[in-house]
């Protein structure tokens, strides 16, 4: 079974997708670490941004297991992987490894933006995990905070703002909702709630297959 989590920046799938990974004891993949792996790449080799081809070989010669993730999660890098993101060669690098990453046995779970949607559009569950923009600043902000990140809630709102409009007005594999994913606004839930929501879910899909 594949589990395909997706929505915006900080609505809480990343939180949500680990905490259905130990439920269900099935391997969860961030795909956003993937581009901020790629930026940070291009970053530290001195790279432009806007070079495809280069881009397109450090994705695919990606290796998540030696991922470094405090320096990935930084305010900076979620930023410059919108950026990368953006970019339909890297998209096309990324396809492989994020679909031999979903048929692991007996399942997977994968966040994302584009897992219900490009990815794996057969998946099995599929929930898009929202909140409003001010409640998702609200949380990067204080993740940022509590990790030492100087950066100001006003910064961290404007930054969502921006990484909204990209990853929603892009080319290649716009974020946006499944026509069968279920929504979960978690602007009023905490993440236990989100949770029981999210097991209720997949415990429903699991429950049609015993059926059949």
């Amino acid at each position: 079974m594949v589990i395909a989590i997706d929505g915006p920046a900080a609505s809480g799938k990343g939180t949500l997708s680990r905490r259905l990974s130990t439920h269900y004891g099935w391997p969860c993949l961030d795909t956003g670490l993937l581009y901020r792996a790629v930026a940070r790449t291009m970053m530290d080799q001195g790279i432009a941004s806007d070079d495809m081809d280069a881009a397109a070989r450090i994705a695919g010669a990606l290796d998540p297991a030696t991922f470094d993730e405090k320096t990935l999660r930084g305010a900076q890098m979620g930023e410059a992987a919108s950026v990368i993101s953006a970019l339909p060669a890297v998209r096309e690098a990324l396809i492989g490894l994020q679909r031999d990453f979903a048929g692991r046995s007996p399942g997977a779970i994968l966040d994302g933006r584009d897992i219900g949607t490009v990815i794996c559009p057969d998946a099995e569950v599929k929930i898009f995990v929202t909140a409003t923009s001010e409640e998702r600043a609200r949380r990067r902000w204080l993740e940022l905070s509590r990790s030492g990140d100087p950066i100001s809630f006003e910064d961290v709102l404007a930054d969502i703002h921006r990484r909204d409009a990209r990853d929603s007005g892009r080319s290649t594999a716009p974020l946006r909702m499944a026509e069968d994913a279920r929504l979960l606004d978690t602007t009023k839930l905490d993440i236990e709630a989100a949770f029981r929501v999210a097991v209720g879910i997949v415990e429903e899909r699991l429950s049609g297959r015993a059926t059949r």
